[in-house]
């Protein structure tokens, strides 16, 4: 699909870091400034479903979801890890792991409510040299199912 945000190859800065990139899946850390931390994992080719995927593949998907929650727990130390797979805008498998602190700024709402709070600036700042870390974390976290 041409049009797909997803399907794209090449990250532009201001929409975050390649992590990791494997045969069919990649792990992205989202550039979001209200969020740090925020990473997705995306399926390579153009599938719209989880259940298009083989039982294998989503396996495979799932694995690399919580090696990539795990390792986000670990750097960011957050209350919550929020796991979500919406699609509603982009019809292209990929789960979103968001660490979730009660301070943040949609908290206790999804990382897509209207604001709730401003989250302190020196907070966002030790979360954004946290997730720093978290590019090495994650493909350790990786390595270490295969």
């Amino acid at each position: 699909m041409t049009n797909c945000v997803l399907c794209k190859e090449e990250l532009k800065p201001e929409e975050g870091q390649l992590i990791w990139r494997g045969d069919d899946c990649r792990v992205i850390l989202v550039n979001d400034p209200e969020l740090p931390g925020f990473c997705r994992v995306i399926w390579n080719r153009h599938v719209a479903e989880m259940t298009d995927l083989t039982y294998g593949e989503r396996e495979h998907l799932m694995a690399l979801v919580f090696a990539v929650e795990e390792a986000v727990r670990h750097v960011m130390h957050p209350d919550k890890v929020n796991i979500a797979a919406l699609g509603n805008m982009v019809p292209h498998i990929h789960w979103h792991v968001i660490p979730r602190y009660k301070d943040d700024a949609f908290f206790p709402g999804s990382a897509w409510s209207a604001k709730t709070q401003q989250a302190p600036a020196a907070n966002l700042d030790v979360r954004k040299k946290l997730a720093q870390e978290l590019p090495a974390a994650i493909k350790s976290a990786i390595a270490r199912l295969y």
